[in-house]
């Protein structure tokens, strides 16, 4: 549902207009081609005010706001699994929790990161957090850190592939690619 722009505060108001003018030069133009003036102009606001939203670019395109469920999810499942077999069950019971996204602008996110090479990377960079996380928690719960990582690094692996899969893929939901994408490698393991 989305909720009428006169419901929204000013600075919400900015953000989803640099979000929408950012996408859509993106996809116009390609994000490398594309500047923070550039969209700071089609939004009618400064490049200042550009920053105060987003510390640089790619941080339009790369927001990833579910840590903290991922890993409470990792968390609960049962320790006597084996940690990644708890990552990847626990990212799959994060995600059947959690509310579909914004569908369009999330996959048009995804679609052009996916598109971009240099995208590509920074989107590997920042899953590190999410990595990080995963890993601590593994640990936590009794898994060696090489262990850990591998299981980590595996299933988010497979999270990104799905993201990036159903991108492309207008007729799925980001639900059932991650879930697919997961089947891979844990029922194919």
């Amino acid at each position: 549902m989305t909720i009428p722009t006169r419901l929204l505060s000013k600075r919400e108001r900015t953000l989803a207009a640099l979000v929408e003018h950012g996408l859509d030069l993106f996809e116009r133009h390609g994000y490398e081609q594309t500047t923070v003036a550039q969209i700071a102009r089609a939004a009618g606001v400064t490049e200042m005010t550009f920053f105060r939203h987003f510390p640089a670019k790619e941080a339009l395109l790369l927001d990833d706001p579910y840590d903290p469920e991922l890993t409470a999810a990792i968390a609960a499942q049962p320790r006597t699994l084996p940690p990644f077999v708890r990552a990847a069950r626990g990212i799959r019971a994060a995600w059947r929790g959690l509310p579909e996204p914004e569908t369009p602008i999330i996959r048009r996110r995804v679609r052009i990161a996916a598109r971009t090479p240099s995208l590509r990377g920074a989107m590997w960079r920042s899953t590190g957090n999410t990595e990080q996380a995963i890993v601590e928690q593994l640990v936590a719960d009794g898994a060696t850190p090489e262990v850990a990582r591998v299981a980590a690094a595996s299933v988010l692996g497979a999270l990104v592939a799905g993201l990036f899969t159903w991108a492309e893929d207008e007729s799925g939901t980001l639900g059932d690619a991650i879930e697919r994408a997961l089947d891979v490698i844990e029922v194919h393991s």
